[in-house]
């Protein structure tokens, strides 16, 4: 695979697995419902993102593409109709995730509140 495609790229979440793949040296592009500052630096890094929901604008090359996806996407949106029935290899965020800590020492912090201060504490503490 040469190509990810990401359809809801510009989360958090999404926006960070965009831009491991760029460095890894995918070509990546993808979709997002509005534009956002996040959209934007992804954009700047060179990756090329499109707002509306077109069929055309989805990589021609089944074969060598993979399709990351939110499930917050709806299953009715033409995109992510068109990779699930054609063919592609269509994974959502947390699968995207579990491969790429398969095998890797990992730590995951996870709730509501808080995972920010969290996280920061556990990067001091790791750090040190």
């Amino acid at each position: 695979m040469n190509n990810v495609y990401f359809i809801g790229i510009g989360g958090i979440g999404m926006s960070a697995l965009a831009r491991y793949y760029k460095y890894k040296g995918f070509q990546v592009s993808g979709y997002d419902r509005t534009p956002s500052t996040l959209t934007h630096e992804l954009e700047n890094e060179g990756i090329a993102i499109h707002y509306e929901d077109r069929e055309d604008l989805v990589p021609k090359d089944k074969d060598n593409t993979l399709v990351i996806y939110t499930p917050a996407i709806p299953h009715e949106m033409k995109e992510l109709e068109k990779v699930l029935n054609e063919g592609y290899k269509v994974i959502k965020r947390s699968q995207a995730l579990g491969e790429l800590t398969r095998g890797q020492r990992t730590l995951a912090v996870a709730g509501t509140h808080g995972k920010t201060t969290t996280s920061t504490l556990v990067a001091h503490i790791l750090k040190t």
